[in-house]
Parts: C-alpha cells; sequence; structure tokens
C-alpha cells in the first residue's frame, strides 16, 4: 500500500534574557552545577514566581514575526508530572490559553513554496538537567537549567517528508537569529525538537497512530530520526502489526529509535490555572510596539540583496541564509563596493575558514574593514589572489590583519622591468622547454609561467607574466 507520512513538530526555543523565567536567577550557560538557583525555581513552599517581562517580548516578537494571532488574554497553567529534573512535580506552561496561535512559516520544497500552519506559540519553564554517570549506578541532577525561559512553536500536522522538516527547522532557525531571540545553539540546549510522526493511506485524511520521538540533537539527526521511523511505521503495518502510540528515543550511534514510555495525552498531565500568576492582558499599544521594532526579516533581506546589490538568487539566499554572513556582508560592502566580488569571498574563502575553524562570522577575528583591504590590495595589483587566500588564512591563525601580512611578505611585482628580467633568466635556462612551445607543445608555456612564479616566490603578478611570457617566446 502506498502510505503518506505526516509530521508535526514542538520545537522548544531558550530565550535570550539574563534571568529565569519567574525568578531573578542567572541564565549563563557553562557554571558549576546547581549555582544558579533559588527558592522559586526549586519550588521551595511558599516561593513565589514574577512573570519576566523579557521573556513575554521575545515571545511576542517571534509569534509577530512569524504571522501568528497574539492573544490579549493569557494565562499560566501547570503541567503535573514526575521527574527527578523538576523539582516542583510540575512545570508551569501554558495549556488553553496559549500567548499565540495561527501562525505560518513558507518552505521551499521540490521547486515550489509551501505553507507550514503553526498550532501555537507559547511560554513556559525549562525543567532541570540529568547527568548519567558512565558505568554508575546513580544519576545526579543539576537545576541551573531549571526554570530557564523556553518558547515552544508547535505546527499544525502539515509536514510530509524528513526533507520537509529539515528545511521548516533551517527556516525557522533564520527567522529566530533574525529576531535576536535566542543564540539557537543546539549544543548548548537552546534549540531543541520533537517530532509526531505517523503514516496514512495516500487519500486518507484521517490521522495515523503517532509516535513522538525525541533526543535529536541537530537538524540532520531529525532528518534521519523521521526518515528511520517512517520506515519502521510501514514495515511494522505490511507485517500485520500495529503502530503503538509511545515515545521513542531517537540512538544516533544504532542510527533507530528506542521505546522510552508509552505517550501521555493532555489529561494525564491535569493542567489548572496557576494560582499564583494572574493572567495577562496584551494591550494595544504594547503590541503595536513591539510591531514597530520588528528588524527586516530573512525574505525582505534576500529580496534587498537581489535588487539593491545585484546578487544572483543563489547568492542572495546562501548569504540571507546567516544573518552573520549577510551581516559581514554588508559591512564589507559598506568599504569595498563591488557587491558580487565580497560576496564570492564571504560565501567562498571565508566561509570555508568559518566552518574549518569551528567559528562564526562574529568570532573569526577577520574583521569586515580587514577583509575590504584584502580586496583593495588584489584590486590595486599589490596582491594577487593566491596571495590574498594565503593572507586571509594566516590572518585568522594569526589575529593579524591580511593586508599588514601582505605588505610584510613583500606587494605583488606588477613591474614589467622586474618581471622581464625574471623571464628572460628562466627562458635560458629551460630552453628545450622553449623549444617544446615553439613546436606547438601548449603546456610547455604553463611550465615556464610557473617557473615564473617560483623564481618571484608567487609575488609575480600572473597576468601580466603570461602576456609578457608569450610575447617574448613569439618575439624569439
Amino acid at each position: 500500500m502506498n502510505y503518506e507520512t505526516v509530521i508535526g513538530l514542538e520545537v522548544h526555543v531558550q530565550l535570550n534574557t539574563a534571568s529565569k523565567m519567574f525568578c531573578g536567577c542567572s541564565t549563563r550557560f557553562g557554571v558549576p552545577p546547581n549555582t544558579q538557583v533559588c527558592p522559586v525555581c526549586l519550588g521551595f513552599p511558599g516561593a513565589l514566581p514574577v512573570i519576566n517581562k523579557q521573556a513575554m517580548r521575545l515571545a511576542i516578537t517571534t509569534a509577530l514575526a512569524l504571522h501568528c494571532t497574539i492573544a490579549r488574554f493569557t494565562k499560566f497553567d501547570r503541567k503535573h508530572y514526575y521527574y527527578p529534573d523538576l523539582p516542583k512535580n510540575f512545570q508551569i506552561s501554558q495549556y488553553d490559553k496559549p500567548l499565540s496561535y495561527d501562525g505560518m512559516l513558507e518552505i521551499e520544497t521540490s521547486g515550489s513554496s509551501k505553507k507550514i500552519n503553526l498550532k501555537r506559540i507559547h511560554l513556559e519553564e525549562d525543567a532541570g538537567k540529568l547527568i548519567h554517570q558512565e558505568g554508575g549506578d546513580y544519576s545526579l541532577v543539576d537545576y541551573n537549567r531549571a526554570g530557564t525561559p523556553l518558547m515552544e512553536i508547535v505546527t499544525q500536522p502539515d509536514i510530509r517528508s524528513p526533507d520537509e522538516a529539515y528545511e521548516f527547522l533551517t527556516k525557522l532557525k533564520g527567522i529566530l537569529e533574525y529576531v535576536e531571540v535566542s543564540d539557537c545553539n543546539m549544543e548548548e540546549g537552546s534549540l531543541r525538537c520533537d517530532a509526531n510522526i505517523s503514516i496514512r493511506p495516500a487519500g486518507q485524511t484521517a490521522l495515523g497512530t503517532k509516535t513522538e520521538v525525541k533526543n535529536m540533537n541537530s537538524f540532520k539527526a531529525v532528518r534521519q530520526a523521521l526518515e528511520y521511523e517512517a520506515k519502521r511505521q510501514r514495515e511494522l503495518l505490511a507485517t500485520g502489526k500495529t503502530i503503538v502510540q509511545e515515545t521513542r528515543l531517537w540512538d544516533s550511534d544504532r542510527q533507530l529509535t528506542d521505546s522510552m514510555r508509552s505517550k501521555e495525552e493532555a489529561h494525564d498531565y491535569r493542567y489548572f490555572p496557576e494560582p499564583d500568576l494572574p493572567p495577562l492582558v496584551v494591550s494595544k499599544e504594547h503590541l503595536d510596539e513591539i510591531r514597530r521594532s520588528l528588524p527586516e526579516l530573512p525574505a525582505a533581506r534576500f529580496a534587498r540583496f537581489v535588487t539593491s546589490y545585484g546578487l544572483s538568487e543563489y547568492e542572495a539566499g546562501v548569504l540571507t541564509a546567516d544573518k552573520a554572513a549577510a551581516d559581514y556582508f554588508e559591512e564589507t560592502v559598506k568599504t569595498f563596493s563591488r557587491p558580487k566580488i565580497v560576496a564570492n569571498w564571504v560565501m567562498g574563502d571565508l566561509a570555508a575558514l568559518v566552518s574549518s575553524t569551528g567559528l562564526s562570522f562574529r568570532t573569526i577575528g577577520v574583521r569586515p574593514t580587514d577583509l575590504s583591504g584584502l580586496l583593495m590590495c588584489i584590486e590595486d595589483n599589490s596582491a594577487s589572489a593566491k596571495m590574498a587566500k594565503e593572507a586571509l588564512k594566516i590572518s585568522v591563525e594569526s589575529g593579524k590583519a591580511p593586508k599588514l601580512i601582505i605588505q610584510e611578505k613583500g606587494t605583488q611585482i606588477s613591474d614589467v622591468h622586474e618581471l622581464m628580467y625574471v623571464i628572460e633568466k628562466v627562458i635560458t635556462l629551460h630552453p628545450k622547454v622553449v623549444a617544446d612551445f615553439k613546436s606547438g607543445k601548449q603546456e610547455a608555456l604553463t611550465f615556464l609561467v610557473g617557473q615564473v612564479m617560483k623564481e618571484t616566490k608567487g609575488k609575480a603578478h600572473p597576468k601580466l607574466a603570461n602576456d609578457l611570457l608569450l610575447k617574448k617566446l613569439r618575439e624569439g
């Protein structure tokens, strides 16, 4: 039977706030365990929560960027479940009156646009972190993360393939970075994704039995886990077995999902309104003020890069996919007004160095003014492209400005008399190769140009050296 895959995503985003969702404890990452805790986030009796205003603003900003309707009246609820990393034995979240609903995000799939509808975006607090000792018979709990502001983005079951899920997450991450609500660092847990997946006969409208997949720490892992789970469910039905509604964990080492527990329903959590927090009314004035402060989003920036800078859609797409790369490009163009050349360097050599060093366009160390200075060296013939690439690499490693590195190593030789002296020396040293060229062997010219570059330690202007050598050979 031909089955259709149906996927819905739940994306948890840690918000860029200095303090936790309901108390003043720091949200700084990487500090010693249980040093950023207080009676509120540890759930001590009588400790009262207070809503983080900045977290509310960031969540509303995201909701507006994703075309959501903002609820003018919203409240928090208690979601009850027992787990060692949840000190209160309930999580303050939102249930029947979320902060926002009915948004959408457009993705590109199979050469066309597709709208993925969002069910809701709401606020909640994070749980702590369990630390399992390798080979040990016990676990430790770090409550530093407990109470950290989380924004949950829930899609409708509109996604039809693991590739669409990957595209959605990539687009969503870009928007979150543009509105600067989170650093989206999956390694530090700032962006986490759970997926609900089911299959159904093609053409059927009723949803099949779903499984929830957790423990996916990268977008690539999300795609791999969903590919495996869709295949597993198809094989179950093909052999006459039934799919059980459950939560499964992705094992990246074995490339498969394992059963974790039966899937809870909403009534299992015994939701009820949080009695220690008042309902919130979002005023029209506050909403309008946040809407006016929204920055330029990826789609608008993409269109501007094409029209204002004359970039191709491919170039604009690559640059605007990473806000830091797009910022770097625009800063460089301010001091070197050749957008195409800048785009090639940012997307090419600089991006390769960012990738190989594990840095980002914000932390690479080579400033936009450094890159524009390097490009000016190529422009005025004081450096070849090869020299510039080498200088860029050394600059990343040493922290020195690439233009200074070129000056220290010696600028490109563009003086005709100086080059002719070297060319005549090379011709004298290689009479057989000269004879080969004159007998029609074009590869001989490449060898001779290489010898000129060797004699000048790579400093000869390549095109000028080639032209002068060719002219000399034809004359002689």
